[in-house]
């Protein structure tokens, strides 16, 4: 058996486990819906409201996957950048990170004032948050290349776009699909926190009108379908990262 095969039929065997133990321990202790709703009523709740939630989920994702890659496009275009024109650094990373050293959400208000609460501020959030993660490992692995072998290029009589393409960017890659994978659930959770805080539609507009009617099952369901969108995205950008590190060892 294929270590894959090993851990999908763990992890599959991981969610049986849990989805017995909530169930036993909503049940055993009668606990009430806003405490902890029972695995069975939540399933149920998915079922009855999948138009709803199908619909909802296909918003944040649309959302999270535009905003994903305006971010990865941008954070990876401005550490290539600062390697071509290392002057650029001394200021390019302070801004970046006084920028992110306030949290993300914090924006918000502003994005929402600036962009609406339709689907343009969302995307803008999250590009915001993807942009830093992706600019700082890519520019890490950047960074990791070997100087030695960066003479032996130049020594041959490549030029600085030559050693990015053929040195540079390939070394950059582990840590550039790292961060990339990374970011696929940032970006759920930023569209999901956006969403709660103006939206027309959306997994969290669903999460906060469910609060404001006190339908505690909802609200878990909203957000049990939210972490299968996440598991799913995360998985394929997983998948992607292996095929193309196909000399790594699994």
């Amino acid at each position: 058996m294929s270590p894959a095969s090993r851990a999908v039929q763990r992890g599959v065997l991981g969610a049986v486990v849990l989805v017995l133990a909530w169930e036993g321990l909503a049940r055993g202790l009668a606990l009430p819906a806003y405490v902890l709703p029972a695995m069975s009523d939540i399933l149920a709740g998915i079922w009855r409201q999948r138009a709803l939630l199908a619909d909802a989920a296909g918003t944040t994702l649309a959302e999270a996957v535009l905003g994903y890659g305006l971010g990865a496009l941008a954070g990876i275009g401005l550490a290539v950048a600062v390697a071509l024109v290392p002057a650029a650094r001394g200021a390019v990373l302070p801004a970046a990170t006084a920028v992110n050293s306030v949290p993300v959400v914090a924006y918000s208000p502003l994005i929402l004032l600036w962009c609406g609460i339709g689907m343009g501020s969302k995307i803008v959030m999250v590009a915001l948050a993807v942009s830093f993660t992706l600019f700082l490992s890519t520019l890490a692995g950047l960074d990791r290349v070997d100087r030695r072998a960066v003479d032996l290029l130049r020594s041959f009589g490549a030029g600085r776009l030559a050693v990015l393409w053929r040195l540079r960017l390939p070394t950059a890659l582990p840590l550039m699909l790292a961060g990339l994978r990374v970011s696929t659930v940032r970006s759920i959770i930023v569209a999901l926190v956006t969403e709660m805080l103006g939206a027309y539609g959306g997994l969290g507009w669903v999460i906060y009108q469910a609060v404001l009617q006190i339908d505690f099952v909802q609200v878990w369901s909203a957000i049990f379908v939210a972490s299968g969108a996440s598991l799913l995205f995360f998985g394929l950008v997983g998948l992607a990262e292996r095929r193309l590190l196909f000399w790594r060892t699994p």
